[in-house]
C-alpha cells in the first residue's frame, strides 16, 4: 500500500474523532503517502496532526502548497472551476484505495472520483446517505457503538484490525495559555477552567445563565476560574455566561483552533455541550463534562472512560435536528446542579489519582 486517500470534509468533531483512523494507517503503512481530503472551513486542525502528509483542500482560495504547521503541505481548490481541479489532483495522485468515512453523496463521490481501484466505504444502513453506496468498490459493517470505533472497523479492510485509540494531534507552544491566565490573574501553573457555550446547532445550546453558575460554582468550590470560549457569532453568548458568573469567568481572547488546542492542553477542566471545541479537548486528554440533549454521548461523547456527560438523549424528541420541534427543548431540564454535581465528582476524581 503505497497511497492512501481519506475523505473526511467536516465537521470539526467528526474530524477529531477520524484521527485516530489516520493514526492507524500511519502504523500500518509507515512508508505511505497519506493525503487528507478536507473542507477548507477545518483545515487548520490537520495541520497539527503530523501522520498526514498533504491535506486537499476544497472550498478556500489558498495558494497551492502552502506549508501545513506539522509538516507535509496544502493543495487548495476553490468554487464550481476548483472542484474540477481538486479531482484531477486526486487522480494524478494514483491513490490505491480511497477511504470514505463521512459517508455522504458527496464525499463519496470525492473518493470514487480520485480514480483510487478500492473505494472503501461504510455499509449501507451506517450511511447518513445511503444513495453513497453506490460509489464504493467495497463496504464493511463497522460495529461499536462510539464513532471512533466505527472509523476503526472500516480499516478492517485493509487487514488492521484491533488497534490502539491514539490522537496525533500536536499541542502547540503558543502565547495564548499565559494570556488567558493574565486575564484570570493567575500565575504560572495555576489552573483554570474552559466553558464552551456556543453549538452549530441551536438545539446543543445549553443556555448561557446556568454555564455562568457552574462557573461561579467552580470557583467556590474548588478555587478554579474560567475562561468562556467563543467562536464567531458567539462573542456575545460568551458575554452572557461572564455575566452570570458573578466574575468568576472571563471571555477569552478570539482564538484560532490552533490556540484552543493550546487552551484545551492547559486546561483542568472544560465543560460544554456536544461540539468541536469538546472533542479536541478530549482529543489531547483534558478533563472533560459534556451535556448532551438531541444526540447520543454513547456515539459521539468524550471517550475516556473518567469523563462525564449529563444527558438528555434517551428522553430528546429531537434527535440529530439543529432545531428543536417539539415544543420542548429538551437541555432545558438539565439544571445547574446537576453540571455541578458532575464536576465535583470529575475533579474529585482527577485528585484522587494526582
Amino acid at each position: 500500500m503505497n497511497r492512501i486517500l481519506i475523505v473526511r470534509l467536516g465537521a470539526l468533531g467528526d474530524i477529531i474523532h477520524t484521527l485516530p483512523a489516520a493514526a492507524a494507517l500511519r502504523r500500518a503503512f509507515p512508508q505511505a503517502r497519506l493525503d487528507w481530503m478536507v473542507d477548507a472551513r477545518h483545515r487548520e486542525i490537520l495541520d497539527l496532526v503530523p501522520v498526514i502528509d498533504r491535506r486537499i483542500v476544497i472550498g478556500a482560495a489558498r495558494a497551492a502548497s502552502a506549508r501545513g504547521a506539522a509538516g507535509g503541505s496544502d493543495v487548495a481548490f476553490t468554487g464550481a472551476r476548483g472542484l474540477l481541479g481538486a479531482i484531477r489532483e486526486l487522480r494524478r495522485s494514483r491513490y490505491d484505495v480511497a477511504l470514505d468515512l463521512q459517508g455522504l453523496l458527496k464525499s463519496a463521490v470525492l473518493a470514487r472520483s480520485s480514480g483510487a481501484p478500492r473505494v472503501i466505504g461504510f455499509a449501507r444502513g451506517q450511511l447518513r446517505e445511503p444513495a453513497a453506496r453506490l460509489f464504493y468498490t467495497e463496504t464493511r459493517e463497522a460495529p461499536g457503538t462510539h464513532v471512533i470505533r466505527k472509523n476503526l472497523a472500516l480499516l478492517a479492510a485493509l487487514g488492521i484490525e484491533h488497534t490502539v485509540i491514539s490522537f496525533p494531534l500536536q499541542v502547540p507552544a503558543l502565547p495564548i495559555v499565559a494570556a488567558v491566565r493574565d486575564r484570570l490573574g493567575l500565575r504560572e501553573g495555576e489552573r483554570f477552567a474552559l466553558i464552551n457555550a456556543g453549538a452549530a446547532w441551536p438545539n446543543k445550546r445549553w443556555p448561557p445563565a446556568l454555564f455562568g453558575e457552574v462557573a461561579a460554582a467552580l470557583r467556590e468550590r474548588h478555587g478554579v476560574r474560567s475562561v468562556v470560549l467563543w467562536g464567531p457569532g458567539e462573542e456575545a453568548l460568551a458575554g452572557e455566561v461572564v455575566s452570570a458568573s458573578q466574575t468568576a469567568a472571563v471571555a477569552s481572547p478570539g482564538t484560532t483552533l490552533a490556540e484552543l488546542v493550546a487552551l484545551a492542553a492547559g486546561a483542568a477542566l472544560m465543560v460544554s455541550g456536544d461540539t468541536g471545541p469538546l472533542h479536541i479537548a478530549a482529543a489531547v486528554g483534558t478533563p472533560l463534562v459534556g451535556i448532551y440533549g438531541p444526540t447520543n454521548p454513547e456515539r459521539n461523547g468524550p471517550f475516556a472512560a473518567s469523563d462525564l456527560t449529563v444527558s438528555r438523549f434517551s428522553v430528546c424528541t429531537c434527535h440529530h435536528r439543529r432545531r428543536c420541534t417539539a415544543g420542548r427543548w429538551c437541555l432545558l431540564d438539565v439544571s445547574a446542579q446537576e453540571v455541578i454535581d458532575a464536576v465535583d465528582r470529575r475533579l474529585t476524581a482527577l485528585a484522587a489519582r494526582a
